[in-house]
């Protein structure tokens, strides 16, 4: 079925999901969250996408936050269920993806639009871009994860800086700060990420599960981090994708990686 606000396409593994509202300069609100939710879960269960891209349409934005018009009204209950629901729905489910989720930041990723590219596994940026998290000029904070996920990628007193001043960085500080892992011209953006999803895509679609639910597990409270990498560790020597890499390497061969 076709999505209101997201073109969809595929091209050997790699799904790229792209928001389009361009006129609103591709703004979440419900109806968006909801198809990301349903977008995510589709990929999830298909074993030919390997990684996914997700970006905006238009050259101006990424994602330029969320559409205030939708919450302007809201009261203090409504308030916490929009941001527990839309935690759940898209920013916790992108974090948890079994798939490899590279963000494609192309122009302005203001509040939860740097919110959804801090969610995701990988970011890479256009030259033109500008992140943010204006919440605070309007009367109230990050809703989507942006108070824990931006602290834990640049440190809490550069995050307490940005969410603060409510101002935006440009790519090159992104990439000094560690917010973003590559910052390439507009028009490489596409190519960079599908570059790096084609390495990726090179290696075993359930250790990279693996190694995804490792890594978070280090910024769950409450869980020892470094235990759930030894049963991860553990659980690949059970799987096809372990029997098959060891068993290439040793042959000298290309590892043929089922996923199994």
């Amino acid at each position: 079925m076709p999505f209101a606000n997201l073109l969809i396409t595929d091209a050997d593994g790699v799904r790229t999901i792209t928001i389009n509202r361009p006129d609103q300069l591709n703004a979440l609100n419900r109806v968006t969250i909801s198809e990301l939710d349903q977008a995510l879960n589709e990929a999830d269960g298909d074993r030919g996408v390997r990684v996914l891209i997700i970006t905006g349409s238009g050259a101006k934005a990424f994602v330029a936050g969320a559409d205030i018009k939708e919450f302007a009204h809201f009261a203090v209950p409504e308030g916490k269920a929009l941001a527990a629901d839309g935690q759940k729905k898209l920013f916790d489910h992108v974090e948890n993806m079994s798939k490899p989720m590279i963000a494609a930041v192309n122009g302005f990723a203001l509040g939860g639009g740097l919110e959804l590219a801090m969610s995701c596994h990988i970011r890479v940026a256009s030259d033109n871009a500008r992140m943010g998290l204006p919440e605070v000029s309007l009367g109230v904070i990050p809703g989507y994860g942006g108070t824990q996920r931006l602290a834990r990628l640049v440190g809490k007193g550069k995050a307490m800086e940005m969410i603060f001043t409510a101002g935006m960085i440009k790519a090159d500080e992104a990439l000094q700060w560690g917010l973003v892992n590559h910052v390439v011209p507009q028009d490489q953006l596409l190519a960079k990420c599908n570059e790096l999803a084609a390495a990726i895509m090179k290696n075993s679609p359930t250790a990279l599960a693996a190694a995804i639910r490792a890594v978070n597990a280090g910024y769950e409270p409450g869980v020892d981090g470094m235990q759930r990498e030894i049963e991860e560790f553990g659980k690949c020597f059970g799987t096809a994708d372990f029997k098959e890499g060891t068993s290439a390497f040793l042959e000298k061969r290309k590892a043929n990686f089922t996923g199994a």
